[in-house]
């Protein structure tokens, strides 16, 4: 069953003109992003620096506005307005923040931190209750009782993101984004924190919108992937299908990048070049053809449109044959 439906979000800055006589400018950093999530499913949301995978979290939980497109989450959409119908669809909306410490107040215990969702949105708990459940919580993500009067500079990094996802989870949310929450952890402590979260989602069934630019992590965490390239979705489909059989050719080029023991040197691969173009000046047509291998003359011209086969989806001409309006469905 669906229990986020995001259609053709978009976000554009206006930016100052370059030069005296310069024309205003437009970046456009997440640009017509369509995926869906349903109950207790995991969907990574992987792409270099600057694709605009943190700005696409932001609008799915209506952080900031959007310049089109819709969210809808539970059949309500998702406004961006901070009114009381906001502040009661964010008990069943959370967001894990890449640096857990930026995202604690540095003058609050970790008791009263992860506590603090029930001070705002069930007030009248009594504060007995209220501690069994921040106790209750702190068992959960593997924080030892003593912490509880601890401040956030004298936990460790692993330990203060445990204490971000206690937090978050407080109000038994139905969908939590992750913004890359363990790219600042150490390999073996990152780790742990995949396996918490996946214990987690097994006890919990929240659903999650995982997003991060390494895609070993990915792999391991997510049931679905949705591949983003300046701004757009490129491919999507189950986990699996995605880093066995990638069919776009960036997706092809991040899949080989993934270090592997099993892979022979002899291993045909995609290899990128250069750097992503400039968001404000995005290429014509399809926005990957600068860098990609394998472009042909369509690929410069025309803007690819999804092509489905089932659950897989991919915006390349290679898989349309060029034809800008095919759309195959099983």
């Amino acid at each position: 069953m669906t229990l986020l439906e995001v259609d053709n979000i978009s976000r554009h800055y206006k930016l100052p003109p370059a030069g005296f006589r310069g024309e205003a400018r437009n970046l456009r950093a997440v640009d017509g992003v369509s995926f869906s999530i349903s109950k207790g499913e995991t969907l990574g949301l992987v792409g270099e620096s600057g694709c605009g995978k943190s700005t696409t979290g932001r609008l799915v939980l209506g952080h900031i506005p959007r310049s089109g497109g819709t969210v809808t989450f539970n059949g309500r959409v998702v406004g961006t307005k901070r009114d009381a119908q906001w502040r009661e669809m964010r008990r069943h909306l959370q967001m894990v923040y890449q640096d857990p410490l930026g995202a604690l107040d540095r003058r609050w215990s970790i008791a009263n931190q992860i506590g603090e969702p029930l001070d705002i949105h069930q007030k009248s708990m009594p504060k007995a209750e209220r501690a069994e459940r921040v106790a209750g919580l702190m068992a959960d993500v593997g924080l030892r009782p003593d912490l509880a009067q601890r401040f956030p500079h004298e936990l460790s990094g692993g330990q203060r993101q445990r204490v971000v996802i206690a937090r978050a989870l407080a109000l038994e949310p139905e969908l939590i984004v992750f913004d890359e929450p363990v790219s600042a952890l150490d390999v073996s402590v990152q780790a742990q924190m995949l396996n918490l979260l996946d214990d987690l989602r097994a006890r919990t069934s929240f659903a999650s919108l995982f997003i991060s630019h390494d895609l070993k992590v990915v792999r391991h965490i997510s049931d679905r992937v949705a591949v983003m390239y300046l701004g757009e979705i490129v491919e999507q489909g189950p986990s699996e299908t995605i880093f066995r059989a990638p069919q776009h050719p960036y997706t092809k080029a991040l899949a080989a990048a993934i270090p592997s023991a099993r892979r022979s040197d002899k291993t045909e691969r995609t290899l990128l070049s250069g750097a992503p173009p400039n968001p404000v000046n995005k290429p014509s047509g399809c926005t990957f053809h600068p860098r990609c291998p394998m472009a042909m003359p369509v690929c410069a011209q025309v803007k690819p449109t999804m092509t489905i086969d089932g659950l897989h989806g991919v915006a390349c001409h290679l898989v349309s044959g060029g034809n800008t309006n095919s759309v195959v469905t099983p």
